[in-house]
């Protein structure tokens, strides 16, 4: 494994699905769900984004050439539905949530709340494939599979520590620092919509600092 090749996946995956965004969603889950119930979910939802990530990372060329999918429609695919999941939470629309909180929430409906913005967050996906598949190498693909994972556990790790001052953290905090985080992915969005279309050819894209 190249060190050098590592580090740069590694700093690509904490960038799109590392602690800074992943906190804020178990965050939201705090709320509503015991200490112990929440750091259960964390654990679920880590196991299942490894295992999406492995499966996708692994067979990242397979994939794209069964579905006939080019990187470019990848990105623009990853950035559009991104883009519309970052506006919701700047608009304080939670898609892909239950529309009503229940009751005793129980740890399914705490697994499903993560499935979007962790489990199978489309920019961590997308970046997994379109790294993955940058070289035709297995040993490449294992260590873009290592840095995705590294960084998941990483997630893991920082919501087991954290577990109890994200549940007493004030709930307007949370509204407050998810809209403002939402601002930045609605960014984030645009410019992998940017960087498809700029691998397409569109003139005046390549000039993009």
């Amino acid at each position: 494994m190249n060190a050098f090749s590592y580090s740069a996946a590694f700093i690509t995956f904490f960038s799109v699905v590392g602690p800074p965004k992943v906190l804020l969603a178990f965050a939201g889950l705090a709320q509503v769900h015991p200490v112990s119930q929440t750091r259960t979910i964390a654990l679920i939802s880590s196991g299942a984004a490894v295992l999406v990530g492995l499966v996708m990372g692994i067979t990242a060329p397979w994939l794209l050439n069964v579905f006939h999918i080019s990187t470019a429609a990848l990105q623009l695919a990853g950035g559009v539905i991104f883009f519309i999941y970052a506006v919701g939470l700047v608009l304080g629309l939670h898609l892909g949530s239950n529309t009503a909180r229940q009751d005793a929430p129980d740890l399914v409906s705490g697994v499903r709340e993560l499935l979007m913005p962790y489990v199978v967050s489309p920019l961590a996906m997308t970046a997994v494939l379109v790294e993955a598949a940058a070289r035709d190498s297995f040993s490449w693909r294992s260590t873009v599979v290592g840095a995705y994972v590294s960084v998941i556990a990483l997630d893991l790790i920082c919501v087991l520590l954290l577990a109890r001052v994200l549940r007493r953290t004030h709930h307007a905090t949370i509204e407050l620092l998810g809209r403002l985080l939402g601002l930045l992915l609605a960014a984030v969005g645009v410019d992998l919509i940017l960087d498809g279309l700029s691998e397409l050819g569109v003139p005046g894209l390549n000039l993009r600092t």
